[in-house]
This record gives structure tokens, C-alpha cells and sequence, in this order.
């Protein structure tokens, strides 16, 4: 039987990384994206393929929408040469960066920037891969648990990943006809290089962190790319539009 196709943004490393990873585990064929960090990219392909998967890394920039319909030639030409003209099975929007940046000095180019990424990049990447993806595929924006609780210097941030959980229901909405399921996933605190590395790096923010957690610690990707796997996967098949908060019971 041949493997299923889920392609992952920004998952040269971090979440993106071990969500391939985790889907590839399951037995997905990955299409995995990046930005600058092509030699991180290559070495997440040799892990998944050490899995018995194929993968395939491609570049794209998700600030700017000027380069989606190339992106969107290239996997298409992925899909045709190297894996038999199938289509992809899930696609996972992780793509991001962090800005603290407090409210007061927050200028429109942070907050375009935000948008950009966040929110506008996420929007039409998904719309142009329609024809690509199979009905009945598994769709996950990775939101944040900013869109839920606060934090000083993440009003833009926080805002947009609130805007993309909306979204998330009216593409479940509208893309129901397809029967394609549409959530997102919202990680709370987790040990990436997110943000300059400040929890995993910074002791006093880990611990502080952590203590604000019904579980007492901070994530770890391997608690957040097992979930997006299994929102892919046929385990989830019945779970539509909603917003999973996988943060370990933080701020409850």
C-alpha cells in the first residue's frame, strides 16, 4: 500500500522538525519546507529516510505570497517524478518566528511582519495547495497558547495566532464538502530555539514556566509532534474544527 504524503512548513527544525518526524514514524512520505537553514533541512531528509520514508526538502518564504505558486509547481513536481502523481494527505502550516515586542513600541512593520507570517502567509499557501490535496486530508495550523492567555511583548504575535484559530473553523467549514478536517494545534511553553532559545536556555524563565504548569515543566517537541501526527493520521478522523491546547495544562 502506498504511504501517505503530508507536507510540514518550516520543519527543519523545532516543532516542524519532530512533527516530520513523528509523521514519518506513522508512515507518511514527507515534503518538508525551510527557509535559510538548507543544511538542517537535508539532515532532517536523512533522518526520515533512515525511517524507511521518502522526503523531500524544498525553500520557501511564508512572509511573502510572491513565491507560493512556484513552491506550489515544485511540489507538484515532487508529487508527479517522485512519488507515483499522488496527492498529499495532510499538510501542517508550522512555519513562524517569534518578536517580543511590548505594545507601546510595536510598529506597523512588526505587525505586518506578524501577519505576513502568521496569518496571511498561512491563508493562501493553503488555498493555492487545495488542488493538491486529497479530499478527506487532514489540515493543522500550529496556533499558540498566546491566542489564549497573555504575555507581555506578544500582542501581535498572540493576536494573529488568534486569527488563525478562527480561520481554522471557517476552513473546516468550507472545506467540509471535501471532507477535509481542518484544527489547530496550540503548544504552550516549549525547549526550541523559538525566540532566541529563551526557554530552553533561560533557567529562571524554564522554572518559572514550568511552575505555571498543571504538569510542572515545559514541553518538549516530542510532546507536540506526536500530536500533529495523529491529528494526520485516520486516529483523529472524527475530530473537526477544533482548538487542541497541548501545553501540559499551563495557566488552567
Amino acid at each position: 500500500m502506498a504511504s501517505k504524503i503530508a507536507l510540514v512548513t518550516g520543519a527543519s527544525r523545532g516543532l516542524g522538525k519532530d512533527s516530520a518526524l513523528q509523521l514519518a514514524k506513522k508512515g507518511f512520505d514527507i515534503i518538508l519546507t525551510y527557509q535559510t537553514k538548507k543544511e538542517f533541512a537535508d539532515e532532517v531528509v536523512k533522518e526520515i529516510e533512515t525511517l524507511g520514508q521518502k522526503a523531500f526538502a524544498l525553500s520557501l518564504d511564508i512572509s511573502t505570497t510572491l513565491g507560493f505558486d512556484q513552491f506550489v509547481s515544485e511540489v507538484q513536481n515532487i508529487l508527479d517524478t517522485q512519488l507515483d502523481s499522488a496527492k498529499l494527505d495532510a499538510l501542517v502550516n508550522n512555519a513562524g518566528i517569534g518578536i517580543n515586542e511590548s505594545y507601546e513600541t510595536t510598529t506597523e512593520e512588526i505587525l505586518d511582519k506578524m501577519t505576513n507570517i502568521h496569518f496571511k502567509g498561512p491563508y493562501f499557501l493553503t488555498q493555492k495547495l487545495l488542488p493538491l490535496l486529497n479530499d478527506g486530508s487532514s489540515i493543522v495550523n500550529v496556533s499558540s497558547g498566546l491566542a489564549r492567555f497573555s504575555a507581555s511583548g506578544y500582542s501581535a504575535y498572540g493576536a494573529m495566532k488568534a486569527a488563525l484559530d478562527a480561520l481554522s473553523r471557517y476552513q473546516a467549514l468550507e472545506l467540509g464538502n471535501r471532507k477535509i478536517r481542518v484544527n489547530a494545534l496550540a503548544p504552550g511553553a516549549i525547549e526550541t530555539d523559538f525566540d532566541g532559545g529563551v526557554v530552553r536556555d533561560m533557567s529562571d524563565v524554564n522554572k518559572y514556566l514550568a511552575a505555571e504548569a498543571a504538569l510542572g515543566r515545559v514541553g518538549l517537541p516530542d510532546d507536540i509532534g506526536s500530536v500533529v501526527a495523529f491529528l494526520c493520521s485516520d486516529d483523529s478522523k472524527w475530530i473537526n474544527a477544533q482548538r487542541l491546547e497541548v501545553s501540559g495544562g499551563y495557566r488552567i
